[in-house]
């Protein structure tokens, strides 16, 4: 009888040994919050480095847009807070593509760039808002905003003396 009660409080404490032991063998394996930031940190990259990675992304874009408003056959722009510049050869293009766009600074500095060049500006602020939603740069316009855009660059082209395509 003694017998039978060692062996039964052994195995009890044996099974509580045991479940205190895989209790804390999984407390053991979790990560502190702080292992979980520098795992992240490591995986995704440092937030820091992909913010300026990101930056000089964003400036070369800006440079490149920049680059390419001489290019540009026409500015549609709401007078001061939008500028879209269009390009469009009627012979090498099926419809007029998106060369530059921006907003309030940008848009100030594409009009500067655009005297500085004599490409005519526009202002029809209802196309230069809907155009800046709908198209991005180096894309062709929308289908929706043909018959627009293509008054738009008739009346320049008429302004500058070439013939326009009926």
């Amino acid at each position: 009888m003694i017998l039978f009660l060692v062996v039964l409080v052994m195995v009890a404490l044996a099974t509580a040994d045991y479940v205190y032991q895989r209790w804390s063998h999984k407390e053991k394996l979790k990560m502190t919050k702080q292992e979980v930031k520098d795992e992240h940190k490591e995986q995704e990259g440092d937030p820091k480095v992909k913010g300026r990675i990101r930056n000089l992304r964003l400036e070369r874009h800006r440079q490149r847009m920049m680059a390419a408003i001489p290019k540009a056959s026409v500015i549609i722009t709401n007078p001061t807070h939008y500028a879209i510049t269009l390009q469009y050869d009627m012979d090498a293009m099926a419809a007029p593509k998106v060369v530059a766009k921006g907003v309030d600074y940008l848009a100030k500095r594409i009009r500067q760039i655009a005297e500085t060049h004599e490409i005519p500006i526009v202002e029809n602020p209802p196309l230069a808002r809907a155009l800046y939603a709908a198209v991005e740069v180096d894309q062709e316009i929308p289908q929706e905003h043909y018959k627009a855009v293509a008054e738009v660059i008739g009346f320049v082209m008429r302004l500058k003396g070439k013939r326009v395509a009926s």
